[in-house]
């Protein structure tokens, strides 16, 4: 499964945080902001990218909105390594 299929699938299987906070800034509703859910990012050094499915991003100010849940419980690690590039 690509990552494109992976944030697709993400999209329609929102967590119901994820969907009270899409309520709150889809269609620019926040601050006139646009924001989009389920986005795959590149960053770190072109000979060694790492890609990432951030919950929400909103390029105009630069700000990644990531939603914790249950599963951010069980992958305390591997949170501490996806934020040490941010």
């Amino acid at each position: 499964m690509s990552i494109i299929d992976v944030t697709r699938e993400l999209r329609k299987t929102q967590t119901p945080a994820e969907k009270i906070v899409w309520e709150l800034v889809r269609n620019r509703r926040f601050h006139q902001l646009k924001f989009r859910r389920q986005v795959a990012i590149q960053c770190g050094s072109s000979v060694s990218p790492r890609r990432y499915i951030v919950d929400f991003l909103c390029h105009e100010i630069k700000l990644i909105l990531e939603i914790d849940g249950d599963i951010h419980d069980t992958q305390i690690k591997y949170n501490n390594f996806r934020e040490d590039p941010f």
